[in-house]
């Protein structure tokens, strides 16, 4: 068995494996930066003393280079050989690989005749996790979301070479874990429905697959096998499918060489710690698994820091107050006082409920991020609770595409303000003098009490348990239903002027200034693009409000900005001097 471990990654994912070393009494070292580069992370492993290295997800994750590395220097990497992840790592060369084991593969853009058939996916031959892809629905669009597809694979994996696939309108996402090991076994451990995602980021994940039929599960579970076993697949390892709804085809998309995010799904209904069974591998041990079947059923929600009801931009700050739900298992690493950037992935953490049945782990998941409250920071607990919620969800209709056609209505916020009413009321209570808030008048029966926030409320029956809330003499944050609401209070005595006028363009998002198309003194018509904002795989175009005048460019290209910054000034041609 492996000795020492060193964990080339950060967050969550080091602390899920330092976790099953502590267990297994396996020391285990965390890397402390660098987490892009080899030979940084190689001379920590070494340094450290260790006989092993674990690459998490993400990160050098699936790079051959770095697992090529790592064999060079005497150390045991945790996952498949270097061959296997470059032949498995590129979308083009698994396709091939995919087509000769006789896993059938999505058709080629191309392959209907001279002209592309529409619509088609452009996506990255390099990487995974959901970058350089766009759906393109006419070749006039075709240019333009290339050239965008093309610059975030660029960026993200330093190859821009690309497919394009014929686009599955109404498809599942389908895949399936397999682990193998050096005595040539490949086992599955069933399937993983990851149909609802976003902008192809997956956003809930569950086991196993509701919708399958008995024939669809048997064709993918023999075609991972299949496919595992053609490349002489070791360790952990993911074969993704797309399902048409339409004809009920199966496709091979791309196999992550890899642990997966929603790895702990998989865990709940087989009752395995793949973390486990990953070092059993690498320590060369034969893979000594009973016939298995599925315990239950298993949701995962994945926790990020970005404003669904914003336009899911992304979103950084202090996280001054954090509770994690107690009912079910919550993979994370985030706690109260720490700081987000925009520096790596938003994901905070996954909330993953387990039940006997489908239902009963979509009620827990449901109750679980109600417990979920973070202040200081906007997250998507709050979306991930409706979506949860809906009849949708429930029914198990939501395909790849469902968050890309309809719109989740955003929370009421009138509980909401009830509930921040009340922090107020309870923290403000025991004041004294003549401007408490007590209901007293002289003579007749208590007034109601009157809160002012963003709007009078006269405060009716208590809330059964303290609401979640942090009160300031200008706001009171407040989390409800795993949502978090800001409420502004009237300042009598503040100066009420604004702050910018109103041609000022400020950043909606921290993040990168990717351009910068105008000086100041430039004449602008309304809509021109003045500039182009990057964060988290999301490009945003920073348009003139209105015709006029650039009077400040308060950012240069480069530029690492933070939520608010004032990038822009336009003057119209009447302003006041």
């Amino acid at each position: 068995m492996l000795t020492h471990v060193f964990i080339a990654n950060r967050g969550e994912v080091a602390e899920r494996v330092a976790r099953t070393c502590a267990r297994l009494g396996v020391r285990a070292t965390v890397s402390t930066g660098d987490y892009l580069d080899p030979a940084a992370q190689v001379a920590q492993a070494l340094a450290a003393g260790a006989d092993s290295v674990h690459p998490g997800y993400g990160f050098l994750s699936e790079n051959a280079g770095f697992a090529r590395a790592v064999a060079e220097a005497g150390l045991v990497f945790i996952g498949p050989s270097p061959e296997v992840m470059e032949q498995m790592g590129r979308k083009d060369a698994a396709r091939e690989i995919a087509v000769a084991a006789g896993v059938p593969v999505v058709p080629r853009g191309e392959d209907a005749g001279q002209e592309l058939t529409f619509p088609v996916l452009v996506k990255a031959a390099a990487g995974g996790g959901g970058k350089g892809m766009r759906v393109v629905r006419s070749q006039a669009e075709l240019e333009d979301a290339t050239a965008a597809a093309k610059r975030e694979a660029r960026s993200a994996f330093g190859d821009d070479t690309m497919l394009i696939e014929k686009y599955v309108e109404r498809g599942r996402h389908i895949e399936v874990q397999v682990i193998g090991d050096t005595h040539g076994s490949v086992r599955h451990l069933f399937e993983r429905d990851c149909s609802t995602q976003r902008r192809h980021q997956k956003v809930l994940e569950e086991a196993p697959a509701p919708t399958l039929t008995d024939a669809q599960r048997t064709r993918v579970l023999d075609a991972a096998v299949a496919l595992a076993a053609h490349v002489g697949y070791v360790n952990a390892g993911t074969v993704e499918f797309l399902l048409d709804d339409d004809t009920g085809e199966v496709y091979f998309l791309e196999m992550n060489t890899r642990l997966q995010v929603e790895h702990p799904v998989t865990e709940a209904i087989t009752g395995l710690d793949l973390v486990e069974l990953q070092l059993r591998v690498a320590s060369g041990e034969p893979l000594d698994l009973p016939h298995l079947t599925p315990i239950g059923h298993a949701i995962e929600a994945r926790v990020y820091a970005e404003d669904s009801f914003g336009g899911f931009l992304p979103q950084a700050g202090t996280a001054t107050f954090v509770q994690w739900p107690t009912s079910v298992r919550v993979d994370h690493a985030l706690a109260s006082g720490q700081t987000v950037s925009t520096a790596y992935d938003p994901m905070l953490g996954k909330v993953i409920a387990h039940g006997a049945t489908r239902e009963e782990a979509r009620l827990a998941l449901v109750a679980a991020l109600d417990e979920t409250a973070i202040l200081g920071l906007t997250t998507n607990a709050g979306f991930l609770r409706i979506l949860v919620a809906s009849e949708e969800f429930r029914a198990a209709t939501i395909d790849t595409a469902w968050l890309d056609r309809h719109e989740v209505g955003a929370p009421d916020p009138a509980p909401a303000r009830e509930l921040a009413a009340w922090a107020v009321f309870r923290r403000e209570e025991t004041a004294t003098g003549p401007f408490c808030s007590d209901g007293f008048r002289l003579g007749s029966d208590p007034a109601p009490v009157v809160v002012e926030l963003d709007e009078r409320l006269a405060l009716g029956d208590p809330p059964a348990e303290p609401p979640v809330a942090s009160v300031r003499h200008d706001r009171v944050e407040v989390v409800h239903q795993g949502q978090r609401f800001v409420f502004e209070r009237p300042d009598v005595m503040g100066d009420q002027a604004a702050a910018v006028a109103d041609g000022a363009l400020t950043a909606p998002m921290p993040g990168t200034v990717l351009d910068v198309r105008v000086a100041a003194g430039a004449a602008v018509e309304e809509g021109q693009v003045l500039g182009v904002l990057e964060a988290m795989k999301m490009e945003l175009s920073l348009k003139a409000p209105f015709a006029g005048t650039v009077t400040d460019v308060g950012a240069a290209t480069g530029d690492q900005v933070k939520l608010g910054d004032v990038l822009f000034v336009v003057e119209a041609p009447d302003a006041p001097a």
